[in-house]
């Protein structure tokens, strides 16, 4: 397959941006085996539920969902396995710096083809409340209505 300068999108968290407010994105490699970039490269993942854990000054996805290859065999892999994340050391010390605060966490976002290599996106993310969620979704209806009657009076 010949590498090029496409950034596909495969995979989205769309639920981040409803339940977290984003602080800050970072761009990292992922570590993943034969079967899972093939799966990867099919959009047969799920971010949804995932999250980003340090251990050893090192950065792991949790959670995260991809389904194993069909035309797998034995060494198939497990679709909910942890997977490495790479990252530079100051980036890792900086993200886990900020998981220390109260409220924050790291969240992957989307998942793409960058240059022939597999890329996440995470976000540093702090959790909204209920009414934070109201105000935002509220917010969006208004300037939907505005765009649909600016569009109507042209």
């Amino acid at each position: 397959m010949p590498k090029g300068t496409d950034n596909k999108v495969l995979a989205q968290n769309r639920k981040a941006n409803h339940d977290y407010t984003i602080l800050d994105t970072i761009e990292a490699g992922l570590v993943l085996t034969g079967t899972e970039i093939k799966s990867v490269r099919q959009a047969r993942m799920n971010l949804k539920d995932g999250y980003c854990s340090f251990k050893n000054g090192e950065a792991f996805l949790v959670g995260v969902h991809i389904s194993p290859f069909e035309q797998g065999n034995i060494f198939n892999h497990d679709p909910l396995r942890t997977r490495k994340l790479l990252l530079h050391k100051k980036q890792i010390q900086m993200l886990e710096q900020e998981v220390r605060q109260a409220g924050n966490t790291v969240v992957p976002l989307k998942v793409y083809i960058k240059n022939g290599v597999a890329k996440l996106l995470i976000g540093i993310a702090k959790g909204k409340k209920n009414y934070d969620k109201r105000e935002a979704l509220k917010q969006k209806d208004i300037k939907r209505d505005v765009q649909r009657e600016l569009k109507n009076y042209r």
